[in-house]
């Protein structure tokens, strides 16, 4: 399959994503990062792909409870930590479609992706 949408099932966001791709009759495999696991090897390819600052899901509840000063150290490696430990703090949905990496749902976003 050539598009899996990654995430926790639990959030708005996939939700959303799910239904549009249900309706569109697009054909799609998603991973959840609880249930499905995360390793390191899969996160760094998303680094890679899209860098570890846009990643980072600075608007969630769970970056907001790090302390100030975890906040203020960042850099990749302490972030690839944390998003290992607490795989909520990864930007969501993030969709794989043809080797193209994309984050966030907008449907005028996934209309182009999928045009």
């Amino acid at each position: 399959m050539s598009t899996i949408a990654y995430g926790i099932k639990n959030c708005d966001t996939i939700k959303k994503m799910k239904k549009w791709l249900d309706e569109q009759g697009i054909e799609y495999r998603f991973h959840d990062y609880r249930v499905d696991g995360l390793d390191r090897s899969l996160l760094e390819t998303f680094e890679a792909e899209l860098g570890w600052e846009a990643l980072l899901n600075k608007r969630g509840t769970t970056f907001r409870q790090l302390s100030d000063e975890q906040k203020n150290t960042l850099n990749r490696d302490s972030a690839l930590t944390l998003m290992l430990e607490q795989p909520a703090m990864i930007k969501r949905p993030l969709l794989v479609h043809n080797q193209s990496y994309h984050l966030g749902f907008k449907p005028d976003q996934y209309q182009a992706i999928f045009a």
